[in-house]
């Protein structure tokens, strides 16, 4: 019963932490900007494929997690100061953001032009960026730190299937990418993204204290 519990836990906290950072809308907008040359059928394919692909890089940073910081030497507490940092100073980028365009005149031309747009800019950096990658590392090294045995592995599965409803929810938002923008508007996309915005700052804060208080504990 308790194995169940924790499975649904960390389905439940995979999913509604990773939405507010992989930020499905932003990615909707960036589609419209960069597939308008693809017909319908094509522009669902690109995000099957974009989504498929995010999805594989997350799991793949999950399952090396714990790999990755014992080859580079990084603790548990760096790893979750360093990965709030990253995810609040993202949130601080939507919730501010630059009146710049995110992407610059030549990377948004050699984008329109490219016939696929699955993996590069759709899957990364768009679904499967800084943020994303560092929440899913640091869920796996907390996982290992904390947990034995059996429950290492119901976890760890309660979060890949975490990573694949979130997932699914950015496919279904990228495909209505076009009723969005009309219903909602730039102004209603911006009001979205501030959201998403405030939440990243709020968990990459979080990280921060989880990290400094381990720190201080040890």
């Amino acid at each position: 019963m308790n194995f169940a519990a924790d499975f649904l836990g960390y389905v439940g906290l995979t999913v509604m932490t990773l939405l507010p950072i992989i930020n499905p809308v932003g990615t909707a907008v960036l589609l419209l900007a960069i597939g308008a040359h693809l017909d319908p059928v094509a522009r669902e394919r690109q995000i099957r494929k974009a989504c498929l692909y995010a999805s594989g890089i997350l799991i793949a940073f999950l399952l090396l997690g714990s790999l990755i910081m014992q080859v580079f030497g990084i603790s548990i507490p760096g790893l979750r100061i360093a990965g709030g940092l990253v995810i609040a100073f993202l949130g601080f980028r939507l919730l501010f953001p630059d009146p710049m365009p995110a992407m610059s005149p030549e990377a948004l031309h050699e984008a329109q032009s490219k016939a696929d747009i699955s993996f590069s800019p759709l899957a990364m950096p768009s679904l499967a960026g800084p943020g994303s990658i560092a929440t899913v590392i640091t869920m796996s090294s907390t996982i290992r730190h904390e947990e034995q045995g059996a429950r290492i592995v119901v976890e760890h599965v309660g979060v890949i299937i975490g990573i694949g409803v979130a997932a699914l929810v950015c496919y279904f938002v990228l495909r209505a990418a076009e009723q969005l923008s009309s219903k909602l508007g730039s102004a209603g996309v911006g009001a979205i993204a501030r959201i998403l915005g405030f939440l990243m700052i709020c968990i990459g804060v979080q990280f921060v204290i989880n990290g400094v208080r381990e720190l201080i504990g040890s």
